[in-house]
């Protein structure tokens, strides 16, 4: 991966039926302490509006440090702890942003 290359990546989770809204807390509560963190240069949690159980989180950060960094984060550590009994599926796709 060349080192000066931003890290754009949209991951996927599919709510397990009846966890919707524990899967929303759970995402939302890393919104806000994500995008503080340095290096942190796009970050969005949606909910489908025509599937409630379907989220999409879209993130881009500065380097593959800066996402390193998000990795070792205590509210990404409790979303990784937390969110498998929530979750029926989960997908990361890596994306290029065309310029």
């Amino acid at each position: 991966m060349n080192p000066n290359v931003t890290i754009t990546k949209r991951v996927t989770f599919i709510a397990k039926e009846g966890n919707e809204n524990k899967m929303k807390a759970l995402l939302s509560a890393m919104v806000k302490p994500s995008k503080a963190e340095d290096g942190c240069l796009f970050y969005e949690i949606v909910q489908y509006e025509n599937n409630r159980r379907k989220f999409m989180a879209v993130e881009t950060w500065r380097d593959e440090k800066a996402l390193d960094g998000h990795k070792t984060s205590e509210h990404y550590k409790i979303y990784k702890s937390s969110y498998e009994p929530f979750c029926e599926k989960k997908y990361t796709d890596e994306l290029e942003v065309l310029q």
